[in-house]
This record gives structure tokens, sequence and C-alpha cells, in this order.
């Protein structure tokens, strides 16, 4: 978008400057603007290499090292080596087969950063609301695991943005969606339901979803509790799992709305990314056609030279 915006200012600068000579104060403010955008692009992916390295040792410092608390950190490394490392060593080759290398990995890095950045646009553009009223028949809390029988910190904050929703929408009722995992003494479901409670919610607005044990398990399970024709459905999780979830309700056929609860910033980071390990699990198929024509098109350029 910075790129974009900088030739359009170049481009304006250009066709109207017989205009711009006789404003200074305009030539000046476009200036500043293209700068601006010039240096957002030269700085943006040091910044967030920083950004995700630091956040995810962060993430190991507090959560321990595992490896998906390790995707912060390796998204940083990789990126650093693709803006840093790769195109020394792309000039480096000489050979055809070493150009033509060179040309699918980046191809795939780039499309790779694109679907991430149009990713990373949708999960923040899902997560703004004008109201909190929406009239709902349903609120349904996916569950996030607990400790024993008691909900850690992440899933509280669940369960208090969908109390939250219950007072703009009194007519709704709670469904407390979680399974018994390893570990757990009690259903998440449970947990959630006696967690809402002692919170002054009416056990007549909690309904208990007890089976599912992965998130398309949450709202298939969840769905089959409504009776309702055409309910107005609240879908409530973490902001990080907000889309991801999302696209899985509609893949259910499933029409609601998503609302986000907060977590740590370091740890949403860590996270976003196994969302979209997430997501890139669910649509493989379509990019791999995507990525698989556009190598055999650089195979056919550089294998007959």
């Amino acid at each position: 978008m910075m790129i974009c915006l900088s030739v359009f200012l170049l481009l304006v600068l250009y066709q109207c400057s017989e205009w711009l000579a006789a404003h200074d104060l305009v030539i000046g403010i476009l200036i500043v603007i293209c700068i601006l955008a010039v240096s957002s692009v030269v700085l943006f992916p040091t910044i967030l290499i920083l950004v995700f390295f630091i956040e995810g040792v962060r993430v190991i410092r507090h959560e321990g090292i595992k490896p998906t608390n390790l995707l912060s950190m390796l998204f940083s490394v990789l990126l650093c080596i693709y803006l840093v490392l790769f195109p020394v060593i792309g000039n480096l080759g000489k050979n055809t087969f070493g150009t033509m290398l060179y040309k699918i990995i980046s191809f795939i890095a780039v499309y790779i950063l694109l679907l991430l950045a149009v990713y990373s646009l949708s999960a923040v553009l899902n997560l703004f609301h004008l109201k909190k009223k929406r009239n709902a028949d349903y609120i349904i809390v996916l569950g996030a695991g607990i400790i024993g029988s008691r909900v850690t910190p992440l899933l509280a904050a669940r369960i208090e943005k969908g109390m939250e929703l219950l007072c703009y929408n009194p007519n709704a009722v709670l469904i407390m969606s979680g399974g018994q995992g390893s570990g757990e003494d009690i259903p998440e479901s449970k947990a959630m339901a006696d967690y809402a409670i002692d919170k002054g919610v009416s056990a007549e607005k909690v309904i208990l979803e007890q089976k599912s044990v992965s998130t398309e398990e949450n709202l298939r399970f969840s769905r089959e509790l409504i009776k309702k024709q055409n309910p107005q459905i609240i879908v409530v999780t973490t902001a990080y799992h907000m889309l991801r979830a999302l696209i899985l309700a509609k893949r259910q056929g499933i029409k609601c709305v998503g609302f986000g609860a907060k977590t740590k910033w370091y740890f949403t980071l860590n996270a976003f990314i196994r969302e979209f390990v997430g997501y890139l699990s669910l649509t493989w198929k379509k990019h791999i056609i995507v990525i698989g024509i556009n190598v055999c098109i650089v195979i056919a350029v550089y294998g007959f030279k």
C-alpha cells in the first residue's frame, strides 16, 4: 500500500507540476507524505522482525519452550533470512538452475506473505463492530481448555465477553461450548457455566455443549442445540482466533457475527501465526494449485534457456 501511495504521489507531482509550481505549501505536503510512505516501506520490515522476535522471546519466558511457542520467533528469523540473506544468495546464482530455484522460492515467500497480509487485514476488520446490541438469540462462547476444574485467564476473558454481550442482548442465551480434554477434571463447558453463574448470570440463561474437542466441533455441536429457525447468533472467542472461527462457521452454514476477547499482546502475536497456519491447513488445496501453476511457468521459462 505504501509503495502504491509513493508511486501515486510521484505521478501527481509530475502530472500537476505546472499548477504545483505556484503552490509551494502543497508541494511541501506532498513531498512529506511521499517521504513518510517511502520510510514506512523501508522501516516496516525491520520493525516487524524486531517485534516478532522480542515477543517470541517473551512467549518462551512466560509459557516455556515448546513448538507452538516458537512460531513468532521462527517467523521473524525466516523473514530476516528472506529479506536480508536470500537476495544475496539469489544474486550469486549464475546458472539457470540457481536462478530458477531463486524465482520459485521467492514467489512462494511473497505469496505466503501476501496471504498473511490479507488474512491480518480481514481478521482486524472482523473485530470492529459499531454496536453490541444485535437482538441475538444465542451467544456461543468457545472453550479454550481448563486447569483441573478452573478456567484459565484466556478462557475467562471469553466468558466475560459473552456476559458483556448478554447485557446488550438480554433475550439471548449463552451456549458454553467445550468437552472434557486430557488433564481436565470436568468438561470445559461446565467450568465455564460455573464461572458465569458465580458472576451473577442466571442458570436459566446458560446451555452446556459438552461433546466438542475442537473449534469445528464447538460450532457444529452448538448449532445442534439451537432449535429456533433463522436465529441471530453471536460467536465469542479470543480476538486472534476469531477469523478462523468465522471461516469454520461459514463452512457449516452458520450465519453469525464474531466478537473477540482480548488477551496479552505477546501471546496474541504467536497465537496469530498459529491461526494463520491453521487457515492454510483449511485452504491448502487452492494455494497449492496457484503455487504449482506459477512454478510450472518459471520452470518453462528458465528450463528451456
